[in-house]
């Protein structure tokens, strides 16, 4: 099963020596499969984008993603971009800038949408309990949305101990996404 690390201000704070040093430190301990940079109130958004690309290039088996921006993701030669579920007309625009189309979903209509418009992967949530997410959708609801649509999905939310990973990972779902249980 895939491991896909999000980081968040919260853990990753935003002053550039310490990000590194935090971002680094998790992908050698976790070393997950996919890494987003995820920080929706940075004012250096690019240049910690910038620290967030290089530091996952330490790294042979980590893929970076960067959050929302298609330009700034080709720019830094990120593996992929992660779109966001109001995003998903621009799901072609990445695609032809030659990225890895990572979306948002949060059912079984948004999973079925993103896969006839190409979107490589997505995230699904919130499969748990998690801080302002809204009600769980719970595993059984995973594994129906898993035989209902072709596209390679990561579970979300409230992914915190190795037991949910347990729990998911019995579900054959592609992978796990998570920014707590990563920190």
């Amino acid at each position: 099963m895939k491991k896909y690390l999000i980081t968040s201000r919260e853990f990753y704070t935003d002053t550039p020596a310490v990000f590194r040093s935090v971002l680094h430190e998790q992908l050698s301990e976790h070393l997950p499969d996919f890494a987003l940079y995820r920080d929706k109130s940075n004012p250096n958004y690019e240049i910690q984008a910038e620290h967030f690309v290089e530091v996952c290039s330490q790294f042979e088996s980590v893929k970076s993603i960067i959050h929302r921006n298609i330009k700034l993701a080709k720019k830094l030669n990120a593996y992929g971009v992660h779109l966001t579920s109001s995003q998903f007309d621009d799901i072609k625009n990445a695609k032809d800038e030659g990225l890895k189309v990572f979306t948002s979903t949060h059912s079984l209509e948004d999973l079925q949408k993103v896969s006839r418009l190409g979107a490589d992967f997505a995230t699904y949530s919130p499969i748990f309990k998690s801080p302002n997410k809204g009600e769980p959708k719970g595993l059984e609801d995973l594994k129906n949305v898993l035989e209902k649509t072709e596209i390679k999905i990561f579970a979300l939310g409230g992914i915190v101990t190795e037991e949910q990973v347990k729990q998911i990972e019995k579900t054959d779902v592609f992978g796990f996404a998570s920014i707590r249980y990563f920190y």
